[in-house]
Formats: structure tokens, sequence, C-alpha cells
């Protein structure tokens, strides 16, 4: 069997202290907005958990295993479909519609990555982003299904366990533990030999191929399972919002992903989740000053990159390298 570099170079370790009192905080999200009459923004919390889950889903084959997907946002709305479709159809549970989601999810990702996967560079970005575009004119044509104008759901889906979905507290719990769940899933499987594999063909894939490790076989079962859990951020999306529409499939959402994934940090196992939270957030604020907010939002997303080239993550390593070059500065200058 292969020999893998040094693991404590590969491990990104989630740290129990730390995300705990991440959970708890996060946990305690909706009390603190019911007591402050912010009921609202409990909802909004949501579509940022979703969002961030779909942004770890990518960061899995960008930060972890350097492919540059940009249509990426084309299994979010495959997801999103088949909770939509299934609804209209009749069928509501969440125990149903959601696992067949991230199945369609994965069949979707398995048949793209296959042929994309044989290509590299920009040719690899192009070739997502065209698969992209067909599914999504794929849906514009589905008139059944309401065409380019989308489909309303009339309720979100059955969960069953005393929880009623349509309460935005109780559907706030829900994804924070299908989030948590997956994080803690993405996170084992990037510690393992697995990820480390993965990585390795980031940093290097001739010579991991070299080694003999079946470099196509890992990048494809990573971008296969990056599909499914992009997909069931899908299908928490379109019950968060009780709509579909293939504006969910654009390859402007795609761009808004990698946007997010490199604010947070690409490669940094909590990079997803903070880009997301980061971004949607300053567009929440700004909204409410300015209808020119995407002028704003991008003038603070240039001050970022400019700050901190590999995302907010990377900031306190950045300002330690710089107190350091600070001073040691006197000291050269010393004769």
């Amino acid at each position: 069997m292969p020999a893998l570099p040094s693991a404590s170079i590969l491990d990104h370790r989630l740290q129990p202290v730390p995300a705990l009192l991440v959970l708890a905080a996060l946990a305690a999200l909706p009390s603190l907005f019911e007591a402050t009459d912010y009921d609202f923004y409990t909802g909004v919390a949501s579509r940022m958990l979703i969002f961030a889950l779909a942004a770890t889903s990518l960061n899995l084959v960008l930060g972890f295993g350097g492919m540059v997907s940009f249509g990426h946002a084309a299994f979010i709305g495959m997801g999103a479909y088949t909770v939509g479709i299934l609804m209209q159809s009749g069928s509501t549970s969440a125990w149903l519609s959601w696992p067949l989601a991230m199945l369609v999810g994965a069949l979707c990702a398995a048949v793209i990555g296959a042929i994309s996967l044989r290509t590299r560079g920009v040719y690899f970005i192009m070739i997502t982003l065209a698969f992209a575009q067909m599914l999504f004119y794929l849906m514009v044509s589905l008139k059944p299904y309401g065409g380019e104008d989308g489909m309303s759901l009339m309720q979100r889906s059955d969960l069953g366990l005393g929880l009623d979905l349509s309460n935005d507290s109780h559907f706030y719990y829900v994804v924070l533990a299908v989030f948590a769940l997956v994080f803690w899933a993405v996170a084992r499987l990037l510690n393992a030999r697995f990820g480390h594999v993965l990585q390795g063909i980031r940093e290097n894939e001739t010579r991991m191929r070299a080694l003999g490790f079946a470099v196509y076989r890992y990048q494809l079962v990573a971008f296969t399972l990056s599909g499914a859990i992009a997909a069931l951020a899908g299908a928490l999306l379109a019950n968060q919002s009780s709509y579909v529409s293939p504006a969910a499939m654009q390859w402007s959402q795609s761009g808004m992903l990698l946007i997010m994934v490199i604010l947070g940090g690409v490669g940094y196992l909590y990079g997803g989740l903070l880009g997301a939270v980061a971004f949607l957030l300053m567009e929440e604020v700004l909204i409410g000053y300015t209808i020119h907010w995407q002028l704003y939002l991008g003038a603070v997303l240039l001050l970022v990159v400019l700050v901190a080239p590999n995302g907010l993550l990377s900031l306190p390593r950045t300002l330690r390298r710089y107190v350091r070059a600070r001073r040691a500065a006197p000291a050269q200058e010393k004769p």
C-alpha cells in the first residue's frame, strides 16, 4: 500500500472546545432573536447555515481536492427540484425527499465528474460550467414544473418526530443539526486516509499517481460526495424559501459559492461556514442602507482579498507575520 506524507501536515482536526462553542452560539440564536423581537432573523440564520452547507461541499473539492468547479449550483438546484417535484406529486416526507435529493445530486455529480475530471485547469472549469448551464436550460424547458417561473411549495417537508418545520425555530434547529452532522462527517473524512490522499493529489497529482494512487477514482468519489451534500443544501433551501426556481442553478450562483469559500478560506475546515455567514451578513446589512449594495460588497471583498489573500481564517496568521516583521525591523537597522 502506498505511503502517505506525515499525517500532521494533512490533518484538519475538529477541536472539541471551539466546535462546541460555535455550536452553542448557533443554537442560542433563535432564543436571542425571540427575546429581542427579531424573529425574522431566524429565517435569515437558517439561510446562512444552508449556504454554509453548500459552501462546505464546494470547499471539499476546491479547497481540499484542488478542483475548481464552476457549476456547483446545479447540484443545489437538482436537490431543490427533487423536493419540489415530489411535493407536487403528493409526497411531503422529508425522510424520502431529502435522501432522494442527495441521491439525485450524487448521480448528477458522478456523471459530470466522470467526464469533467478527464480534463484539467480552465477546461475543467468550463466543462463544469457547461453542464450546469445544460441542467439550467433543461429545468427552464420543463413547463409542468413551472419552467422559467419556477414552482411554489405549498408546505415544508414533513419530518415527524414532533417537529413542525413550518415553525421557523424548529426548521432552524433541523438545519443546524443537519449542518453539524455533515460538517462532522466531512471533518472525519478529511482526517481519514481518503482525505489525506485527496490533499496529496491537490498538492502534487503527478507524484501521487507515480506512488500508485488511483487519482481519478479519488477525485470522482470526492466530487460525487460534494454533489450529494450540495443537493441536500438545495433540498433545505427549497423548504426554507418554499420556492424552487431555475435561477438557483445559474452560473452566478456558482460564482457566489466560490466567493464564499474564497472569503472564508480555501482549504480551511471552517472556510465554508465563515465565508457564507460573512458574505450573507454583509449582504443583509448593506441592503438596508443602499440599493447599490453590490458595489460596496465588492469593495469589502476586495479589501479582504488584499489584507488576507487566503481568506478571513488566514487573517490571524497574516497579523502574526506582520507583528514579527515589525519587531524584527529595528534589530536589522542597528549597525
